[in-house]
């Protein structure tokens, strides 16, 4: 394994007026450039890590434990980008593309607008987001679902971050998109050498992309492994049930396709 990029040391996280904890006593170490799959059922605490990371939890939110991050705790925008499930979350409706994604890329990069704009019109491209040129006049509204999610990913790796955080950023799109959006993502995180964590409650969707797969349950970390293990051979009883749910998991050209440390 390479280097740790995050070492998480029993880390805990309440909500304001829950009676039990969203996360509970997780330890993990995340490796430098690695591409970390954490999955699970809706309220197994997967979203909760992740904010936990991005210092994104609610105001009033109890957190306990210790994120040591080497060398340094990443700053949102440069050090690390977050997509979120609905790129509502990322993109303003009442401001151009072109202006927002401006707007981050001169927050964080020193250019001049001329230069962040051609930067902005670059990332649409890389993102693979038809005509970029027109497209940074244009609004959220304007595009689809999987177009709006290209833009958010823009957003995110605006200022090239180290680390960048998809939580379910596939959940609301059809497979068809899902599929385009996951091999992106590949792409990207293979092309600038960024650690990738992936948040899912999809196995398939963490067989096709992780080096390595979390599984969290009712808050608790039950297991953690190298992609192809914990698909091939998983030690607890409720991976098999999240596996058993995916059956076509065990088909020859899937299973090719698991990372499983990047053979």
């Amino acid at each position: 394994m390479s280097a740790p990029f995050a070492q998480i040391e029993a880390l805990s996280v309440r909500y304001p007026g829950a009676t039990r904890p969203a996360l509970d006593r997780l330890s993990l170490t995340i490796a430098q450039g690695e591409r970390l799959a954490v999955i699970g059922e809706s309220g197994s605490g997967k979203s909760t890590f992740a904010r936990a990371l991005a210092g994104l939890l609610p105001q009033g939110s109890r957190q306990s434990g210790e994120i040591h991050w080497t060398p340094e705790r990443p700053r949102p925008g440069a050090g690390y980008g977050y997509v979120f499930q609905d790129p509502g979350g990322s993109l303003n409706p009442v401001l151009s593309i072109g202006t927002q994604l401006v707007e981050v890329i001169r927050t964080h990069l020193r250019l001049s607008r001329a230069e962040a704009r051609d930067r902005a019109e670059a990332l649409l491209a890389r993102v693979q987001l038809p005509d970029p040129q027109a497209a940074l006049a244009r609004y959220p509204h304007q595009f689809s679902g999987g177009q709006r999610q290209r833009i958010a990913i823009a957003l995110a790796i605006a200022a090239g971050p180290a680390l960048l955080i998809a939580d379910e950023a596939t959940s609301a799109l059809d497979m068809l998109v899902q599929a385009e959006i996951m091999r992106l993502l590949d792409d990207l995180v293979r092309e600038m050498g960024m650690t990738l964590i992936f948040i899912t409650h999809d196995m398939a969707l963490a067989a096709s992309l992780a080096d390595r797969i979390a599984v969290l349950r009712d808050a608790r970390l039950v297991e953690t492994g190298p992609a192809r293990q914990v698909i091939d051979a998983p030690r607890e009883p409720y991976t098999r049930e999240l596996l058993a749910a995916h059956v076509d998991l065990r088909s020859p050209v899937l299973i090719g396709q698991t990372s499983g440390g990047r053979e």
